[in-house]
């Protein structure tokens, strides 16, 4: 656990100085609307980290379908890399208006951190974030 924690620390602080990420959604950023709940019920943050990628669905898809170390999948949690696509996987069967009072756009893209070395997950997503750039 304290490597999953550890590294999602590592890949959402990554993220954050990204130009192609329009937000990092990670309690452990003490601007998190939930970080005060977070750090009273929990010893770490967890190893959740969703963003909001510029450019819209093209990009998001792109992204989730160009990582080398986060496998595609639905379910979220375990000790490898997970990547999904919210609007169409875990919240697919709702509207979306529903979808977005939850804080989910076309845009988002959940990444569950495994205990991978962080330099390897980090330079993944950097050119995955890369490639799909050139999706817009």
């Amino acid at each position: 656990m304290r490597e999953h924690e550890a590294n999602a620390k590592r890949v959402a602080e990554f993220l954050r100085e990204r130009p192609e990420v329009e937000r990092v959604h990670y309690p452990g950023f003490p601007d998190h609307p939930g970080h005060e709940l977070a750090r009273r019920q929990m010893r770490g943050f967890g190893g959740m980290v969703t963003v909001d990628l510029a450019g819209g669905a093209p990009v998001a898809k792109r992204f989730a379908e160009s990582t080398r170390y986060f496998a595609l999948g639905e379910s979220l949690g375990g000790v490898e890399s997970l990547i999904g696509y919210p609007w169409t996987m875990s919240h697919g069967a709702f509207e979306p208006d529903a979808k977005r009072s939850k804080g989910i756009t076309e845009a988002t893209v959940r990444l569950s951190v495994g205990i991978e070395h962080a330099d390897d997950l980090c330079s993944d997503l950097a050119q995955a974030l890369e490639r799909a750039a050139g999706a817009r």
